[in-house]
């Protein structure tokens, strides 16, 4: 995804009886550019074109949702197709192609989370999202800072006083 724009920041949003939750702008402006088909439709002038967002929720070890543009998720399968055939290849397409799905976004910037979704990222009545750079994440706010905000200020905390985080890109080459 390199040169595009990227998913930044978080947000909280109310989830409806019917599971329909809205998605923060930024991140709609990111799975409009990372949709190819959204952007062909738009650029030919037709109405009511959505975009997509794939959502992948089969990896058990996680209590959220992982939501990737199209192009995003293409680069993914692109890596799996690619894995020499085993264990490892199989589990990847279990998650990312068997425990997956493409929703739409509707006209008022609405994911509709099916009773499966909700179930396994554990939401009620909010959901928290928050950006992974070429990737979003869709968590109960109860079970984000029960567990995955803790484990990230706990790790914080093991660092000296003095930690910048940058310092973990400086062995990264671009």
């Amino acid at each position: 995804m390199s040169g595009k724009l990227r998913f930044r920041g978080e947000s909280s949003h109310k989830v409806d009886s019917k599971g329909r939750v809205s998605i923060p702008a930024h991140f709609r402006r990111v799975l409009e550019e990372g949709d190819p088909e959204y952007r062909d439709a738009k650029a030919a002038g037709v109405s009511g074109a959505s975009p997509n967002v794939v959502i992948v929720y089969g990896n058990s070890k996680k209590d959220c949702l992982d939501c990737y543009t199209v192009e995003a998720m293409r680069e993914i399968e692109e890596k799996i197709a690619k894995m020499p055939a085993g264990q490892a290849k199989r589990v990847m397409e279990y998650i990312f192609h068997g425990k997956s799905a493409v929703i739409a976004v509707d006209d008022s910037g609405r994911l509709v989370l099916s009773a499966k979704l909700r179930e396994k990222a554990k939401l009620t009545d909010m959901a928290y999202f928050i950006s992974g750079g070429d990737h979003f994440k869709i968590w109960s706010p109860d079970v984000f800072e029960g567990a995955e905000a803790v484990s990230i200020e706990d790790w914080m905390d093991e660092q000296p006083d003095d930690f910048d985080p940058l310092e973990l890109l400086n062995s990264v080459e671009v």
